[in-house]
């Protein structure tokens, strides 16, 4: 990976954060790598950041560590700018749809500010 940014990750208000600070090591470590990948490398694979079918512009970054599954709801602005929004541990096959209620409502947040 070069270190020249192609897109730039964003935190909106602390929704991310307060997910990011419960994560063991392992994991904050996996997800910093994830996103630094999405910063730098033109084509995205679909397994690391893939957008969520029937929503309106909303993707999840998609992180696994040995058999833990994690998911953090971004949006982009503007093209370049990723928006984090809210990320959860994954324990079911689907994807809780209470987590991308929560998703979208933060994406309407910030689209109104």
């Amino acid at each position: 990976m070069n270190d020249e940014k192609i897109r730039v990750v964003l935190l909106y208000k602390d929704y991310f954060t307060a997910f990011y600070d419960e994560q063991k090591q392992k994991v904050k470590d996996k997800i910093i790598w994830t996103f630094i990948l999405i910063e730098t490398i033109q084509r995205v694979p679909e397994e690391y950041l893939k957008h969520l079918e029937g929503t309106d512009g909303l993707y999840e970054i998609r992180v696994q560590v040995g058999s833990d599954i994690f998911r953090v709801f971004c949006f982009f602005d503007e093209g370049k700018l990723i928006v984090l929004a809210n990320g959860f541990q994954k324990k079911t096959q689907k994807t809780p749809k209470s987590e991308i209620e929560k998703a979208l409502k933060i994406k309407k947040e910030y689209e109104k500010e």
